[in-house]
């Protein structure tokens, strides 16, 4: 087959369903697993950092570089299987060992990421997991008690996931070292690979869970100041009745208002819409696990829906009265707008009445000028015929005041038919 009629990323989009693929991993086994998040501007991370980064560990162990380009990256380090894989908010360091330390989570087994260079990080640890897998003990006594003696007893979950092939269990909490530990007790027989992919969902969930909870940080941050603008915009909408108070005046304040949710929205709108994703990443890890409750114990989609669920309520609640309270000042200001285009149309009425007034008063006062003007005319034109008529008017015996007197009648008869015409031509 011939490539020229291949799309130019078939193949690209292909690999990337194979890009991460599960670890294999023997019992028994303990894992390691640690995520870096840059507190801020992390979609805009400098992925350049993170590989230099991963480069300087895989340099302490003499191991080969990834891809300039590449997004995840498996290989050796010392003892240890490393898997690191680069999201879109953060990154992911995965240290996979063989054996189990005698002392349950031991601090030790976390050294394969030197404290020196996570300080180094371009980041912040997020999270840090200490994984112990051990075979499944014949009796669920035996594993109760030894989960008694690991776990906070308040806290415990644990289950029975993937049609029984594993009891896995934590408390999520965060013990003195500042790690989180998962125990998985796997049954004789189970593969490697279901192994691994158990391990890797565990991780999965506590990340995804760790992210989606920054949105309720934020959440909180952002109801404080909504709770400081929610009167403002309640006051201003109860005074849009009021004729105390200028609209222009009021609809300025509106629009800061308006303007500030604007802003809180587009600073806001990229974490919640995350927080959402996460969430939903975490139902659907904890749903493939398949659970199955153990000697009365809560499973993990209880201890989510107890403890988890109702902070992203929250954080939905919050992203709601947000959007609610951009649509009532939008609708306020909407409502003010037409108030005051109400308004100015008034005005703008009263003012044309006022300027029909004023035009018919020059009317008037234009006519009496029209008037008086026929007035002076006739009287210079009188006084020009006077000196036409006066030789004639001796001829004929006639004084020069009766001729005066016979030539004003036809002359102011004369002016005012004039300026009419030139009146009547001109509308």
């Amino acid at each position: 087959m011939s490539t020229d009629t291949d799309h130019p990323q078939r193949y690209a989009v292909v690999n990337e369903l194979h890009a991460r693929p599960f670890p294999a991993l023997s019992v028994p086994c303990h894992a390691v697993y640690v995520a870096i998040k840059e507190p801020k501007n992390a979609q805009n991370r400098d992925r350049d950092r993170d590989r230099a980064h991963l480069v300087e560990l895989l340099d302490r162990h003499g191991g080969a570089h990834p891809q300039p380009e590449a997004t995840h990256f498996s290989g050796p380090i010392g003892r240890h299987e490393l898997k690191w894989e680069s999201h879109t908010e953060f990154v992911t360091y995965s240290a996979f060992g063989e054996g189990v330390s005698k002392r349950p989570f031991d601090p030790a087994e976390a050294e394969v990421f030197p404290e020196d260079w996570l300080a180094r990080a371009n980041g912040k640890r997020l999270c840090s997991l200490l994984i112990r897998v051990e075979e499944m003990p014949e009796t669920e006594e035996e594993i109760l008690a030894r989960l008694t003696e690991w776990f906070v007893p308040d806290s415990l979950t644990a289950s029975r996931v993937i049609d029984g092939a594993a009891i896995v269990a934590a408390d999520f909490r965060i013990d003195p070292a500042g790690h989180m530990r998962f125990a998985v007790f796997v049954r004789p027989g189970t593969g490697k690979r279901r192994v691994g992919r158990i391990v890797q969902r565990l991780c999965e969930i506590e990340t995804y869970r760790s992210m989606s909870m920054l949105g309720l940080m934020r959440a909180r941050a952002l109801t404080a100041r909504l709770n400081e603008l929610d009167p403002k915009l309640s006051n201003l909408v109860e005074a849009l009745d009021h004729t105390d108070r200028s609209p222009e005046a009021a609809l300025h304040d509106l629009l800061e208002i308006s303007s500030e949710l604007e802003r809180l929205a587009v600073q806001f709108s990229f974490r919640f819409g995350a927080t959402a994703a996460y969430e939903a990443i975490v139902n659907n890890r904890i749903q493939v696990l398949r659970e199955t409750r153990i000697n009365g114990r809560q499973t993990f989609a209880e201890f989510m829906m107890r403890r988890y669920d109702p902070a992203m309520r929250t954080v939905k609640s919050t992203e709601s009265r947000l959007k609610a309270l951009a649509n009532r000042s939008e609708n306020a200001a909407e409502l003010l707008r037409t108030r005051v285009d109400v308004e100015r149309s008034a005005q703008n009425q009263k003012l044309l009445e006022s300027m029909d007034k004023r035009a018919d008063l020059q009317l008037r006062l234009q006519r009496t000028v029209e008037g008086l003007s026929v007035v002076a005319i006739s009287y210079y034109a009188v006084n020009l015929g006077s000196y036409l008529a006066y030789p004639l008017a001796e001829s004929w015996g006639m004084s020069k005041g009766i001729a005066t007197a016979v030539l004003t009648p036809p002359v102011l008869l004369g002016v005012w038919l004039l300026i009419r015409q030139i009146r009547k031509q001109m509308h």
